[in-house]
């Protein structure tokens, strides 16, 4: 009995709605619309160093490249760092020419390399991430096994979202060169993994510093 008079209700209830006219539906979304606000030229710098800060990296603004030397020889000298391995031919002749001492042994790699510095494809705005690759001489070590990573990059380099950044790697190595690594580094490794207790350095990186030239027109 109250098995069928709750079915009644039901009936009733489907019955009512069914005459009622349609509600009002929205328009058709726009798939092709950006997900996030655009981040205007001028301020991605800013949009960029702020994301950058609060995945726990350093960020050191240089006015130039000279600008850029002096903040190195600063953050060496403060920081003790007596290895400093860099790879890339162009870092290597510019840091001779400034006097800043550095060390290419690979011989010595593994037991001396306390930090590294490389440069990088892009800086991701939306999520303050370097994206960088195996393609430059730096391959893949050098943004990875060091406790402290130090990267160069310039203004100029600024892209808003990650898509962007892709984009730049497709139009610069093409198909045949692509590079056979790609990743975005978001702050220095971390894990949480052990009883939700963050440990830094876990997988990579303690530390992770990001020299930015300003290279744009004013």
């Amino acid at each position: 009995m109250y098995e069928a008079k709750s079915k009644e209700i039901v009936l009733r209830r489907v019955r009512e709605a069914l005459a009622k006219s349609a509600p009002f539906l929205p328009p058709t979304p726009d798939f092709t619309s950006p997900l996030h606000p655009v981040v205007p030229v001028e301020d991605m710098s800013i949009v960029f160093a702020q994301n950058f800060i609060r995945n726990s990296g350093k960020f050191v603004y240089c006015e130039n490249q000279e600008d850029f030397f002096d903040q190195l020889y600063i953050y060496k000298k403060e920081q003790n760092l007596q290895h400093l391995y860099v790879w890339e031919r162009n870092l290597q002749n510019a840091l001779a020419h400034a006097g800043i001492e550095f060390s290419d042994n690979e011989e010595t790699f593994v037991k001396d390399a306390e930090a590294s510095l490389t440069t990088c494809e892009s800086l991701i705005t939306r999520t303050g991430s370097i994206l960088v690759s195996s393609a430059n001489a730096g391959g893949r070590r050098l943004s990875i096994y060091p406790s402290t990573h130090l990267v160069v990059a310039q203004a100029s380099q600024l892209v808003p979202d990650i898509k962007d950044a892709l984009q730049r790697i497709r139009n610069k190595y093409k198909d045949n060169n692509f590079p056979s690594m790609v990743s975005m580094v978001s702050g220095p490794s971390r894990t949480a993994d052990i009883e939700k207790t963050l440990v830094m350095g876990a997988h990579g990186p303690k530390a992770l510093v990001l020299f930015l030239i300003d290279d744009l027109p004013n």
